[in-house]
């Protein structure tokens, strides 16, 4: 079967979506796992935007050593040498240059005529040919441009050394009948076509990007462009975990393979949403809550007599492991150890010994630890850790609350910093709301927004644990927290400080630049 490559944009493109905006620490968490999942080529940012950008490139070029590393640039000299210094650490630097080829973008935001685009795209390649040999071009809006016109351009960019050529639907708009068709078109009419692989990038502004992006390989597309959970700009991109398993479960359809470890899709699928704050949707596909859950009588029926019946792929395939192992107050560091590793997490002696002490905390509160608990235990602790955060800042010492449905709520709440205690008492909507009230009064934050407020119970029962999330927005950033207690303000209470020693941290920073 021919290998189909799996292109990995969530550091650029999914970090462009509103609120999923990451620091260095968790870009290469995620580049991490990314290397576990075996993606063949990780798009790391677009180094010219940023110092920032530049930095997360350059660092992940030079960590990640079993992935293609790549960094998006305009057709420009400018973007392309900042790529390349991002870059060239890599096992295998990848610069990928972009021009808008439809009339709506050449004339509105180019504004430039077809010939300056089809001169611009030759000269940009052959000048980015000259720092490495993979080099990918893409014609942004390829969906919304004349066929013949995109024949022309990528045989330019083939002829002046592009090794891959991308024909992105820029703005969700073909359909999977279109999209077989433009590669099938642009594969015939660009002389050189053979020697390029050619690749798809699908936004799901009409939910069709999964479907787009696979009819793009049965026209011979060898290259899909996708993002872990679907992240990206308005509705976001194609599903990473959904086309991988579509053609992993239909090669009878797609006669087609990719290199990705399919049981490091849920873990990959967590680790991301963790670090932007958000939760699958219950019905998300291939990682949702429910995609493997049975409630109909026929289908449980079907699924105990054999589970092919309703299940066309199984849980385990993609990293969902049935647990076989029963821990409570009474399991040894061993099993503890070795059921986290059986979830497909690897963790130094330090963090087995914080997360253990962790896990012992809970088992203080709950009867019986599932799954999921040790999962939010070891994914808290490590959000944590990739947080930037004072350690100086502030942590909770205590709280009480006073409420009832006949009078206002009142929090009284003990911070401590730097061994100094500071308590506050506050009135509010809710005990939550007070709490909130109290810790304002005692850190006294910048004017910030409230953007995200969740609260979801890991797992099953009244002694569940409770993961909360708090989102703020502030000088343009946003800023995450997540708390986990069985005790819900605890919880709440936590997260918000996280959030807002983060931005106490960023802040600081700031003001030192200055």
């Amino acid at each position: 079967m021919d290998q189909v490559k799996i292109f990995d944009t969530t550091l650029r493109d999914g970090e462009q979506s509103p609120g999923c905006s990451m620091n260095l620490k968790e870009k290469i968490e995620i580049a991490r796992c990314l290397e576990k999942l075996k993606v063949d080529v990780i798009e790391a940012g677009f180094a010219i935007v940023s110092p920032g950008d530049f930095e997360s490139v350059k660092t992940i070029s030079e960590t990640v050593k079993d992935c293609t590393v790549a960094s998006l640039a305009r057709a420009t000299v400018k973007d392309i040498d900042a790529a390349w210094e991002a870059v060239k650490g890599a096992a295998d630097p990848r610069i990928h240059v972009f021009i808008a080829t439809s009339p709506l973008h050449m004339e509105y935001k180019l504004r430039m005529k077809p010939e300056e685009v089809l001169e611009q795209a030759g000269k940009m390649v052959a000048y980015a040919k000259k720092f490495c040999s993979n080099i990918e071009f893409s014609a942004e809006d390829a969906t919304r441009s004349d066929l013949d016109f995109l024949s022309r351009v990528t045989e330019i960019a083939i002829a002046n050394g592009a090794t891959t050529i991308n024909l992105p639907d820029t703005v969700g708009y073909t359909t999977p009948g279109e999209m077989r068709h433009l590669i099938e078109y642009v594969r015939a009419h660009a002389a050189g076509s053979e020697k390029a692989i050619f690749s798809v990038h699908c936004h799901n502004d009409l939910g069709m990007a999964t479907s787009n992006s696979l009819a793009g390989v049965l026209g011979g597309a060898r290259q899909i462009e996708c993002t872990i959970n679907g992240l990206g700009e308005r509705a976001g991109n194609t599903a990473l975990e959904e086309v991988v398993m579509a053609i992993h479960t239909r090669q009878d359809t797609y006669n087609v393979e990719t290199r990705i470890d399919t049981t490091q899709i849920y873990r990959s699928s967590k680790t991301v949403y963790n670090i932007i704050g958000q939760t699958a949707p219950l019905n998300k596909a291939i990682v949702g809550k429910n995609a493997f859950a049975h409630e109909a009588g026929i289908h449980q029926h079907g699924v105990l007599a054999n589970k092919k019946t309703y299940e066309i792929m199984t849980p385990e395939a993609v990293g969902i492991v049935a647990n076989n192992l029963v821990l409570g107050k009474h399991s040894g560091r061993h099993a503890f150890t070795q059921r986290i590793e059986e979830l497909g997490y690897t963790l130094t002696k330090e963090e087995i010994d914080r997360c253990f002490e962790e896990f012992k905390d809970v088992c203080d509160k709950k009867k019986n630890i599932t799954d999921a608990d040790l999962e939010a235990i070891v994914t808290h602790h490590t959000a944590n850790l990739i947080q930037e955060v004072d350690e100086n800042g502030y942590v909770l010492d205590w709280f009480q609350t006073s409420t009832s449905n006949f009078t206002t709520a009142t929090c009284t709440v003990s911070l401590k910093k730097d061994e100094e205690k500071f308590q506050a008492v506050a009135l509010g909507d809710g005990p939550i709301d007070a709490a909130f009230n109290a810790i304002d009064q005692i850190i006294k934050p910048s004017e910030h927004s409230f953007d995200i407020f969740s609260i979801n119970s890991i797992s099953e029962g009244k002694d569940t644990l409770g993961d909360v999330t708090v989102k703020i927005s502030s000088h343009n950033k946003t800023f995450t927290g997540r708390g986990l207690s069985t005790d819900i303000i605890e919880a709440s209470v936590n997260a918000y400080l996280t959030a807002m020693n983060r931005l106490a941290a960023y802040e600081a920073k700031a003001k030192e630049a200055e």
